[in-house]
């Protein structure tokens, strides 16, 4: 049994330690926003922000994870109000299938946290999450319309 702080509620999960903290997030929490992709953290479709770090959930343990704040594409929104990273993707007519792009979402929120005004060699180096649709000429646009908002 472990406590979660997801989107600033806690959660009871029955599960091992050792548990990916993807798996808890969809099939314990049941928040299914947050996708499996590869389940060995290299093509981000499951990242989420773990104290406020973009993390690859599907190589992080629950264990790892209990008593930190993990936030999901679902608590990316303010108060209903969207993430500006999340408008910029509407605006800009990113998503195709759509599959990859909240943990997209979640890595560009990251890094405009931490650059607000990122070039596209911090693009490069900080989003390595990988679109099979090949979305990644909107998503640089995108991530330069919202550091412009």
């Amino acid at each position: 049994m472990a406590n979660l702080t997801i989107n600033g509620k806690s959660f009871d999960v029955d599960v091992e330690p050792d548990t990916p903290l993807l798996w808890a997030i969809r099939e314990n929490v049941g928040l299914t926003g947050t996708k499996y992709g590869c389940g060995i953290a290299q093509c981000g479709a499951c990242t989420v922000h773990v104290d406020g770090v973009a993390m690859r959930s599907c190589g992080v343990t629950v264990g790892e994870a209990a008593g930190k704040h993990i936030t999901t594409i679902e608590g990316l929104a303010d108060h209903g109000a969207l993430h500006k990273v999340q408008q910029a993707w509407i605006n800009n007519d990113v998503p195709q299938c759509g599959y990859c792009q909240s943990g997209m979402i979640m890595a560009v929120a990251a890094l405009l946290k931490d650059t607000p005004k990122p070039t596209d060699q911090d693009i490069d180096n900080a989003v390595t999450n990988i679109c099979r649709c090949g979305t990644f000429q909107q998503v640089r646009e995108a991530i330069h319309a919202a550091a412009n908002a």
